[in-house]
Parts: structure tokens; sequence; C-alpha cells
């Protein structure tokens, strides 16, 4: 599985609609989804994937550059129920279609039913004419990040919850990830961002540079759960060595916040059994949840304090790329950000 940082031909994304996730039947967040998307297409192609209901509305929102795909779907993760593309030494592309259950099926599962979101790697793999690898675990793009020489990074919280794999142990999943990733060594952290409703996706606490260095969230109020979380992934990543024996460069990015969500954006989010979003929750803010595309950053804007410190070390810490910031707020609300809501594809 190549880098995020190496050359990519596409970026697929999926159109928001859901009323119980989004506020207001999603309209301010459609708003976001088309500035990411915008940001994307200067370098990069994107499909955005939309339901039949929506296709109409998203056709006249979107720039006429974005190619529209019906996909039925539950939710607008794609990062997550895409698939995650692997090449070979012919540059022949193929897509992994992971199984789905909306982060934790009926332990802790955000919605049901998830059916539509299982089948969406294989309709994508379809229309782009991809072979495809229905693989044996439960597992969502998120919850990996790859340094495209062998290294893979993911978090204890996540990958060994009750709710995914339960029938398989440690070595079981890791011996997977190697078989369908073809990766060599994998850095575990015990934990993800603070009440992270995915349970811990190591793309909100940590993100691939390039091999054998990384960005880590980081927060230096010793009041803050997230203050032993991040010192916790620090000492583990100073310890280990990637799979080519490289110590690893670790860039500290603090985190937005913290942020909570009001009493207004509460009240326009439909009420249903799974997703609970109440007043005052606090929200998994992360500048580490952007998206590298063809030597650009596009990175979330979410705290008037904090963002422009964001870009202004995303652009010393990659200083061949251009970095931009997209106002995310909304996207946040529905727990996520920019990197959860796309998937490249990288060139063949």
């Amino acid at each position: 599985m190549p880098g995020e940082h190496e050359p990519q031909q596409q970026v697929l994304m999926m159109w928001p609609e859901r009323a119980d996730n989004w506020r207001l039947n999603a309209a301010p967040v459609q708003k976001e989804f088309v500035a990411v998307a915008s940001a994307i297409a200067d370098v990069t192609e994107v499909v955005m994937c939309v339901s039949a209901a929506q296709f109409d509305h998203a056709q006249q929102l979107l720039p006429e550059s974005i190619k529209l795909l019906t996909v039925e779907n539950n939710d607008s993760w794609m990062r997550d129920t895409g698939p995650s593309f692997v090449v070979n030494n012919d540059g022949d592309l193929r897509g992994i279609d992971w199984q789905f259950n909306a982060w934790g099926g009926a332990v802790d599962g955000l919605y049901a039913p998830w059916d539509k979101d299982d089948a969406v790697a294989e309709k994508v793999l379809q229309w782009r004419n991809n072979d495809r690898y229905r693989a044996p675990l439960i597992l969502e793009g998120g919850s990996i990040h790859v340094d495209g020489e062998g290294t893979l990074y993911t978090t204890e919280e996540c990958l060994l919850s009750e709710g995914r794999n339960p029938h398989l142990s440690k070595v079981e999943i890791e011996n997977l990830l190697c078989d369908y990733l073809s990766v060599t060594k994998i850095i575990w952290l015990k934990r993800g961002l603070y009440n992270d409703e995915t349970n811990g996706h190591i793309d909100n606490i940590l993100h691939v540079v390039k091999p054998s260095e990384v960005i880590l969230s980081w927060c230096d109020d010793a009041n803050d759960p997230m203050f032993e979380i991040c010192r916790e992934g620090l000492a583990i990543l100073e310890s280990e060595v990637d799979a080519k024996g490289r110590h690893i460069i670790v860039h500290k990015l603090p985190i937005p916040g913290p942020l909570y969500m009001t009493a207004e954006e509460a009240a326009g989010i439909v009420d249903s059994e799974g997703m609970k979003r109440e007043s005052g929750e606090r929200l998994g803010g992360s500048y580490a949840n952007f998206i590298i595309t063809n030597k650009k950053i596009i990175c979330p804007q979410l705290d008037l304090n904090n963002d422009q410190q964001a870009l202004t070390i995303l652009a010393r810490v990659f200083p061949d790329c251009d970095v931009v910031g997209v106002s995310s707020r909304e996207i946040l609300l529905g727990g996520g950000n920019i990197h959860c809501i796309t998937q490249q594809v990288p060139a063949a």
C-alpha cells in the first residue's frame, strides 16, 4: 500500500445527507464537503459518490470538474467504507475491501443497518474496473496509516476493540494486515484521540509525513486527558524503529480547543438510537486529520486561536507542499474530519 505522500490519480469522497448525524438536514456540512472537494480538485481528480436521491442536488453544488457516481450508502465516511488500494511491482492497482460494521457493530456501533456502507468498496472497484480482495477482517481505513515502505501505524484501542474482531488475536490481526497490505512492521499506539467515537482511529492522532517521519497530535495542558495520551504515544514512537530499521522523527502538532458541541448545533440534529449528539459534548478535534494529495495538504480549520499555528507547522514539516486550510467544524460535528471523508487512489 503506497503512502499518502506518494503520487495519486484520484480522491474518492461520499456526499453527506444523514439527518441524525449532520445538522439541519446536512445543508451546512455539504458546503464544507464542496470546499474540501474543490481544494483537492485543483491538483487531483475527485470522484464524489452520491445517493440517487441526492444526485441532482449535489450536482448543483459541486464544480463541474468533479465526477459524480451513484452509490447508495448509510453515511459519508469514504475513508472507512471505501477501498484501500495496493500496487504491485508491475504497477497493477487493486483494492482491499475491508468488512465494515459501523465502528463496532452490536457492541458499540454508531448506527444500523450498515449494509450499504459495507458494499461501497465493491461498487467503487467495479466502477473503476479494479480487481478486489475481500478481506476477512473488520477494519476502517481511518484506523491505519502506512509509510509506503513496509511500516503500518495503528492503535490497540481500535483494532483490538470488542466490537470488531474479538475472535482474532493481536498476532492474527497483524498477520492479516501484513498479508493484505504487504507491510512488515506494525507500530501500535495504545490509544487514539480522547473521546473519538471511532474507538481511537490513528488518523486523528497521527499522520505519516514520509517514511520514518510522523506528526503526532499534542497537548500541553496537564489537566486535559490528551496530555497523558500523547506522551504515551510519543514514548512508543521514540522507542520503535520502522520496517527499514530507522528511528522515527516525531513532529508535535497541537490539538485545537478543546472544542464542544453547542446547544444550537445539537438542536439541529435528528435524534437516533445509535449516534448521540448532545450539547456540551467534547468533540474529537484534530489538525492531524488532514489529507495529503499530490503535494497539497488540506488541513482542518477549527479554532481561531490555533488554526494559523497548525498551518505554520505543516508548512515547515512539508516544505515542498502547498498547505491550505478549509473550515471543517460541520464535518467535526459528525464525528470526523477531512481525512475521514476522503480516500486516495494511488497512481499506478
